[in-house]
């Protein structure tokens, strides 16, 4: 297991467990002493269980950044019921790092089995990670997001990619 998903396997066991964060390692790899947005990603039975992430960073590095937003994912997406410590042996988990947005002025800039998305419309944002199942066109990436943000397909919004690396 990738030291990036060892580490928020273990901030969630930690803290559904026993209600504490964990501090991260001493010996920090090269990944995690970057600042980079993360997404960290739960599966159970190959289904989503909890996706909670950050798209530019929050904290001082990623490995702060991929222990606050896994206890999140655990505990915090509004779709799903926190993790129960009967479930932790069955989860699966993932680890997105973002590289920094960049705006595009043309869809045609895009490509969802490469890049992110995230719009803007004021204060509404909506993202969408790369290379998920069952998103095999630019449309229905901007759908989904635009969806998310509460954003109409009929309004004018900021459009901006962004590459990941995906850790298992």
């Amino acid at each position: 297991m990738h030291p990036l998903v060892s580490l928020a396997r273990r901030a969630v066991e930690e803290y559904v467990r026993h209600g504490t964060v964990i501090e991260p390692p001493g010996d920090l790899t090269p990944e995690m002493k970057e600042r980079a947005g993360v997404f960290v990603s739960l599966k159970k039975d190959g289904q989503l269980r909890g996706c909670i992430g950050t798209f530019v960073p929050t904290t001082e590095n990623v490995a702060k950044e991929i222990i606050r937003n896994a206890i999140s994912a655990a505990t915090q997406d509004p779709r799903f019921p926190p993790v129960q410590e009967d479930e932790l042996d069955e989860i699966v988990y993932s680890v997105d790092v973002l590289s920094e947005p960049e705006r595009i002025k043309d869809p045609g800039q895009l490509d969802p089995k490469r890049y992110g998305v995230i719009v803007t419309k004021g204060i509404r944002k909506g993202l969408l990670l790369p290379d998920l199942e069952g998103v095999d066109t630019v449309e229905e990436q901007l759908r989904i997001a635009r969806t998310k943000a509460g954003i109409s397909p009929d309004e004018d919004c900021e459009i901006y990619r962004f590459e990941v690396r995906r850790y298992h």
